[in-house]
């Protein structure tokens, strides 16, 4: 073998379990495995998963924040009008340094995949072309997959379709849209028809920013669900943000969700930014905004979060910490009983990547030697510690490594060591 994990705990329940792995697959998955290792690690009873991966992001804009300047309100229209006045000043080689600084951090927290929208409201198509390359520089050890997001609309932006043709033309992998954008509603409607067909005409995946609205007569998601199955692109489609159904009445959802799950429809909820940004107009009672997570989940939707921003004209925050928006996402979905906290991490590995259609992933023979050991004994525990990334392999090889976090105390002279994983009554 070239490298073995021993004594590791898996996302699945399994334990004691040893890893073996050659030639950047994994080859053998089992209890005290006789196979040797060039290089061995020991788990320690600590949780290896597959890689974090973020199903929702958007690279063109990070790190971006305070250019030309600050989101005073913190709202959505705001960061939007602002991205829109940074927009011409970008710069090829800005957005790039940018987007692999944040790649950087993302990889030393084992995120290995993300799904970036990219803007193609731009004649020069500046950020498609640093995102395309950018993908290239980091494709060893991050999966970088692009969507081609018409941000200010693709009928109300002019010459939208036109580019957003040309970015996939260039090599963008997704079909994105954002139909609650449009002049009216009609218009939503008849935008989100036209990038289903554009999608089936090229046999391309759809993700598209659907409802981001607290308006419970936006209703798109109905209509990609419809188009979705005429289409035929069933588990090809996801629905991103969703949170007007937050503000829906209970009867319509009733008829809606199955309409969903005919449809094997994705669905992608971004804890961080959804509850930062929804409920803006109300006053008290405030709503939280996010998409019905718990009864998506229940209905068999398969359902992941996204971090949609870091540092950026929409949100300030943020460090590519996927266990931070798992944690975000326990706590707006109330999602506090342990098989929905595991629902939770979930959300953020083996379900983010079915949604991404990622080859390869996972913790049996055969698959990609990517893996996170961390500093947790299960899901829940790596949630509510947001556990150290001890080690991050990709294809078999060690890339980033991380200390455990512990702490030593002194307090009345009586040095003593912290421990947040065997904690003392």
């Amino acid at each position: 073998m070239d490298l073995v994990v021993r004594g590791a705990a898996l996302p699945d329940g399994r334990r004691g379990m040893d890893i073996g792995m050659r030639d950047g697959r994994i080859v053998a998955v089992e209890t005290r495995l006789a196979a040797t290792g060039r290089e061995e690690i020991d788990a320690g009873g600590m949780l290896v998963s597959p890689p974090f991966v973020d199903a929702h992001f958007h690279m063109d804009a990070t790190l971006s924040l305070g250019l030309p300047r600050l989101n005073r309100s913190g709202t959505l229209l705001e960061g939007i009008a602002l991205w829109g006045e940074l927009k011409p000043t970008l710069t090829q080689d800005a957005v790039v340094t940018r987007a692999m600084a944040y790649c950087d951090w993302a990889a030393a927290q084992g995120l290995l995949a993300i799904r970036s929208h990219v803007d193609v409201c731009d004649e020069r198509l500046l950020a498609v072309d640093a995102l395309l390359e950018v993908r290239r520089r980091v494709s060893p050890y991050i999966d970088l997959q692009l969507v081609a997001f018409p941000q200010d609309g693709v009928f109300r932006f002019p010459r939208a379709m036109e580019l957003l043709r040309a970015a996939l033309d260039r090599g963008v992998d997704v079909v994105g849209g954002i139909p609650h954008f449009e002049r009216t509603m009609a218009e939503g409607a008849r935008s989100v028809r036209a990038l289903c067909e554009l999608a089936a005409e090229r046999g391309l995946r759809v993700d598209m920013h659907c409802d981001e609205t607290d308006d419970p007569m936006s209703r798109h998601v109905e209509t990609l669900a419809f188009e979705t199955q005429r289409l035929g692109l069933q588990g090809r489609v996801v629905g991103s943000h969703l949170t007007s159904m937050h503000s829906m009445d209970n009867y319509y959802v009733s008829k809606l969700v199955p309409l969903m799950a005919e449809a094997r429809l994705g669905v992608v909820a971004n804890p961080l930014i959804n509850i930062s940004i929804q409920g803006r107009h109300d006053t008290y009672p405030r709503r939280r905004g996010m998409t019905r997570v718990p009864e998506l989940v229940a209905a068999g939707l398969t359902v992941a979060f996204g971090h949609d921003c870091v540092m950026d004209p929409w949100y300030s925050l943020g460090t590519g910490d996927m266990l931070e928006v798992a944690q975000m996402g326990v706590h707006v979905a109330q999602m506090t009983g342990i098989e929905a906290m595991e629902a939770c991490f979930d959300a953020v590995t083996c379900n983010a990547a079915r949604l991404l259609g990622l080859e390869g992933y996972g913790i049996e023979p055969g698959c990609n030697a990517d893996l996170v050991l961390l500093e947790a004994r299960d899901k829940v525990e790596a949630i509510r510690t947001r556990a150290a990334r001890l080690a991050v392999l990709r294809r078999g090889r060690v890339i980033a490594r991380a200390p455990a976090r512990h702490a030593t105390l002194a307090i009345d002279g009586r040095p003593r060591t912290v421990d947040f994983l065997h904690p003392r009554g």
